[in-house]
């Protein structure tokens, strides 16, 4: 009797929920640490990279509407999938290098910033909000609020720990997202993006590419319907293009070049970088109560 085939994973870009199938059919071969071959992944082009911002652009009102503790829950049952997954995620890591102690570390500490942050979205608007003193009879309230489609280029030595402390400030503030995953080490994006899809995030909310990051990032950084971009990774050369491109399109760029094991690293003025803040006049009676009859 013959012997039986593995049925080998097929590793997928994610864009609106779903898994497609770069749109120019490329893909690299990745190799183990001893030579091995693990997979075929997707090359994504400029026209993947569009298409993602096509479906972030349309979930950004429905995500971004959602209530504070709605959100919350859904960052929550995040965690709670990935707690599930943990040995899987572990075996991955492993496999692309990764001791298991160094991975069961990092899988750990990836769950608990998804409850840290799952924690934060009912809470970082009180904290930044304010009411403003004016010299005329009006109240002057100041909010954040998301900025939009928000691009990030992932780190390349945290498979699941970077991707998880970027993607989270993003949605937890209501943005919506696009993500080039670790070059280096991709499975983990990609096997993540299935727990996203299994999970309440509304389609097209996260969206994660694979790739390039020499040939992508032009691209991310002169897109002119993402509203900001964050680089996580240390290429200087990169970095001066993107500082660049997002200067003349007016995109927000932040550089997030950390230690993502520190706990210091994880906290909601990452959240507040990535909200825009709208100020409101409300006009107050002649009595100075705050009421105003129409």
């Amino acid at each position: 009797m013959a012997e039986r085939l593995n049925i080998l994973k097929t590793y997928k870009c994610f864009i609106n929920g779903q898994f497609p199938r770069s749109e120019s059919g490329r893909y690299f071969e990745l190799m183990s640490v001893k030579g091995q071959s693990l997979a075929n992944v997707c090359l994504c082009s400029k026209k993947d990279l569009k298409n993602a911002v096509v479906a972030a652009r349309s979930a950004l009102a429905g995500w971004s509407s959602k209530s504070a503790f709605n959100r919350s829950q859904i960052l929550y049952r995040l965690a709670e999938m990935l707690e599930g997954r943990k040995q899987q995620f572990v075996t991955e890591m492993f496999l692309q290098g990764f001791t298991r102690k160094a991975a069961e570390k990092e899988i750990e500490v990836s769950i608990d910033r998804i409850v840290y942050y799952a924690g934060w979205c009912d809470k970082y608007q009180q904290i930044f909000s304010a009411v403003n003193p004016v010299a005329s009879p009006y109240f002057n309230f100041s909010l954040p609020e998301p900025s939009g489609v928000v691009a990030a280029i992932l780190p390349d030595n945290f498979p699941v720990l970077g991707l998880v402390s970027v993607l989270l400030p993003v949605i937890a503030g209501g943005n919506t997202c696009v993500l080039l995953a670790s070059e280096k080490y991709p499975l983990s994006a990609i096997t993540f993006s299935e727990v996203i899809s299994t999970s309440d995030v509304p389609a097209g909310a996260v969206n994660i590419l694979t790739g390039s990051t020499n040939e992508l990032h032009p691209f991310f950084s002169s897109h002119m319907d993402i509203n900001a971009l964050i680089y996580a990774r240390s290429n200087k050369k990169e970095i001066k293009v993107c500082m660049e491109n997002c200067a003349t399109n007016l995109k927000r760029f932040f550089l997030w070049d950390k230690d993502w094991l520190k706990k210091e690293n994880q906290n909601p003025y990452l959240i507040l970088d990535l909200q825009e803040i709208k100020t409101t006049w409300h006009p107050i009676d002649s009595n100075g109560l705050g009421e105003v009859n129409y």
